[in-house]
């Protein structure tokens, strides 16, 4: 096999998470690992990386509704007139937050999220493009990517949502919506959101029951004025009855500090502790997702893009056999009618020695023509293909594993199982599983003693411990 070279970008990602998060390093390998698989297949390119499927930044999520408690918090929050830039609660766009040490916002367009796999919403255009016709084009009226000289942005992005009372429930918006929470580490939902019913309102709430077992969401709940423990105690329980009421049983509440010395409070002055507390463990959370992501890819290649290859021969095969009975049907009648006029063709077959002469150059005349069919259906199969991985939104490319069953052998023998894809590659996949695994745990042990626990138990050569 053709050794695949190290990306730039798995490079980049490994001299970045050395020091950063070993564990990350670590899974960048097995990125690195899988490319390598999918390369022999035919599946990548030498310059292609599946580590792209996904964002590597810890990403955080912000859903309002029509008042203005989220416009607060992130002029509070990241120290910066934001309400003045264009982050109003009517803003029709997402927007993502990147930190920037200019001392002015500065706006891009969505095509700069669209084309740059580090950010999320890369390669939306095309997901966009299935839902509706002609909104893969519509990328910059959806999509905004924004740059903040604030601290807090430092190692994060922000995804900040339009109103969801004042954003039209559209397929695009709809989708939107899930793709952001489904990205995001934490999903940060300001209560307002649910003061104001609208068919766009109904979609968030069915994409948070999905979540809800998970730590992914936390509600926000806007103080009208500081508050003692008491009453907190009453606003977030009469906030859990009132989700409770549509469906989402569970998640953690927050009430936030009191903002109301102004519209747009000092920076420094409001006490984000809290939410600061909240958002420390958000890079561990990101290591989970793409942790999540990396396996899922790998249970990918069997479970959907080889059984589409699969399919592709099955019809190759089908087809071109189809094409060659039909030739070869041809023959035979031409055969009949030189028998009927003549009366030699049997005599020829059944004689010792120019039978085997004829059935040979049978052969000859038919090899060719099964390979220009097979050659000929190759190309509607691999176009078949291609629309295939559009529907699918793959990076991989079925068609390119389908072309390596082009050879001649495979071109002549039935042979249903694509090539290369055999117990040695099984093995391969399975063991970046296994390993994928390995790191899941790792991560786990970072947050529990177990594993010093059992090395007390099972070094003292005297008799066991008893654990705590």
């Amino acid at each position: 096999m053709t050794e695949k070279t190290l990306s730039r970008y798995l490079s980049n990602l490994e001299k970045y998470f050395a020091s950063d998060s070993p564990i990350l390093q670590k899974t960048a390998k097995v990125f690195h690992e899988l490319d390598q698989l999918e390369y022999d297949l035919g599946l990548i390119g030498a310059d292609d990386t599946t580590a792209t499927k996904c964002s590597w930044w810890p990403i955080v999520t912000l859903i309002g509704g029509a008042s203005n408690a989220k416009s607060k918090f992130m002029n509070a929050y990241f120290g910066s007139d934001l309400q003045l830039t264009g982050l109003q609660t009517s803003h029709n766009k997402f927007s993502v937050l990147l930190h920037n040490n200019q001392t002015s916002p500065t706006t891009l367009p969505g095509t700069a999220l669209d084309v740059d796999h580090r950010f999320p919403f890369y390669q939306i255009s095309r997901k966009l493009e299935q839902l509706r016709r002609g909104e893969g084009g519509r990328i910059n009226a959806y999509l905004e990517l924004k740059t903040l000289p604030s601290d807090h942005l430092k190692g994060k992005l922000f995804i900040e949502a339009p109103s969801i009372s004042a954003t039209p429930a559209t397929a695009v918006t709809s989708f939107l919506v899930s793709y952001a929470i489904e990205n995001s580490d934490t999903v940060f939902v300001f209560t307002d959101t649910f003061e104001t019913p609208s068919p766009l309102l109904d979609d968030l709430i069915e994409q948070i029951k999905r979540h809800q077992d998970t730590n992914k969401v936390i509600y926000l709940i806007d103080a009208p004025a500081a508050l003692n423990s008491a009453r907190s105690g009453e606003i977030i329980s009469s906030w859990q009855r009132r989700l409770a009421d549509l469906g989402i049983a569970s998640g953690q509440f927050m009430i936030l500090p009191s903002q109301d010395s102004g519209f747009i409070p000092q920076p420094g002055k409001v006490d984000f502790s809290l939410i600061d507390q909240r958002l420390a463990n958000v890079g561990y959370e990101r290591t989970y997702r793409i942790l999540q992501a990396l396996e899922s890819h790998i249970a990918e290649i069997e479970n959907v893009i080889v059984p589409e290859v699969k399919k592709g021969i099955a019809t190759w095969k089908e087809r071109v056999n189809m094409s060659s009975l039909l030739v070869l049907s041809l023959f035979i009648v031409l055969a009949l009618f030189a028998e009927i006029n003549t009366g030699i063709v049997l005599a020829t077959l059944i004689d010792p020695i120019l039978g085997p002469i004829a059935l040979l150059v049978l052969i000859v005349i038919m090899t060719p023509i099964h390979l220009i069919f097979s050659r000929l259906h190759a190309k509607m199969v691999i176009n078949q293909l291609n629309n295939r991985q559009k529907e699918l939104n793959l990076l991989e490319n079925p068609a390119g594993m389908f072309e390596k069953n082009l050879t001649f052998s495979r071109m002549l023998l039935p042979v249903s199982e694509p090539a290369l894809w055999n117990k040695k590659t099984k093995a391969r996949l399975a063991q970046l599983t296994s390993r994928t695994k390995d790191l899941v745990q790792s991560l786990n042990d970072t947050f529990s003693a177990y594993n010093a626990q059992l090395f007390d138990v099972f070094a003292d050569s005297k008799g066991p411990k008893q654990i705590p």
